[in-house]
């Protein structure tokens, strides 16, 4: 097992902006479209492995188990080679502070990104709610699953944010989210095998989904999937539709997420260690 120092981790965050922001639209945006896939992938494990588990063992140990399944979402994304704006948030400007891409750069990932991880999520999220969230009979009647029920409920719980207070508490959750997103990248980068770099990805990705921090790309599924399913119901939720999805969550999440990355990780990381940094750049 090697194991990387924080410089030479920010020295190859630094190294992977470069080889990103030259990937050709088309390659990014299917890339992307695969991140947004699997991080829906491991957000439908943790929506039905927590079906009903409140109800007999509490919230606490309910949210405990999305933690534990939620991060095989970015194991996919990490071991694949997908492209992830949380992350992507990240390696694009370390690698702009170590000089190696400049600001257009910047912007052509996270555009891309953004839009691509936004259609593959969304197209897991009907995929789902017309799968194991719903139950079709012969007359092509639908019935909700249970596994549906727990959809819509976090999908209604995510876009409950009301008022300067409780938009602000979502951009703080974002925040959170995406420093602890970015440390298991962080981690994942300081280990050099496979055993190693899910045991670094797996712990602040459960931190930070047992949590109950926000996530822009996993939001860009769990509240599709909850409007989609909830539309089998026939019943009104305030703010479940495809507006209140924006104004009441993917706004502030991303703006939290893009904080968290650029500000709490990648300034605070090159500051650190810049140095070395540079040390480590004349030599390689």
């Amino acid at each position: 097992m090697v194991t990387f120092s924080p410089a030479q981790v920010c020295v190859k965050i630094g190294i992977a902006g470069i080889s990103k922001t030259s990937l050709p639209a088309l390659n990014m945006l299917v890339r992307a479209f695969l991140a947004g896939a699997y991080v829906a992938m491991g957000a439908t494990l943790a929506t039905v492995s927590s079906t009903d588990v409140a109800n007999y063992f509490g919230p606490g140990i309910s949210q405990l188990i999305v933690g534990a399944v939620f991060p095989v979402g970015l194991m996919l994304v990490v071991f694949t080679g997908a492209e992830l704006f949380t992350g992507d948030a990240m390696f694009a400007p370390m690698s702009m502070l170590q000089g190696h891409i400049g600001i257009w750069k910047l912007v052509y990932l996270w555009v891309i990104v953004y839009i691509g991880n936004l259609i593959g999520s969304v197209f897991m999220a009907f995929l789902v709610s017309y799968g194991p969230y719903s139950s079709w009979d012969a007359a092509g009647v639908v019935t909700v699953t249970t596994f549906g029920l727990r959809a819509i409920q976090i999908g209604s719980a995510k876009v409950a944010y009301t008022g300067t207070m409780g938009l602000l508490s979502c951009f703080f959750k974002g925040i959170l989210c995406n420093w602890l997103v970015c440390l298991a990248l962080f981690l994942g980068l300081a280990a050099d095998d496979v055993i190693s770099k899910i045991a670094a990805l797996w712990f602040p990705i459960m931190a930070f989904a047992t949590s109950g921090f926000e996530h822009c790309v996993a939001n860009m599924f769990f509240i599709p999937a909850a409007i989609i399913t909830n539309g089998f119901t026939g019943n009104t939720v305030t703010n479940l539709n495809w507006a209140g999805m924006w104004t009441n969550n993917i706004i502030w999440t991303t703006l939290g997420n893009i904080v968290g990355a650029v500000v709490f990780m990648a300034i605070v990381y090159y500051y650190c260690y810049k140095s070395e940094i540079c040390a480590l750049c004349k030599t390689a």
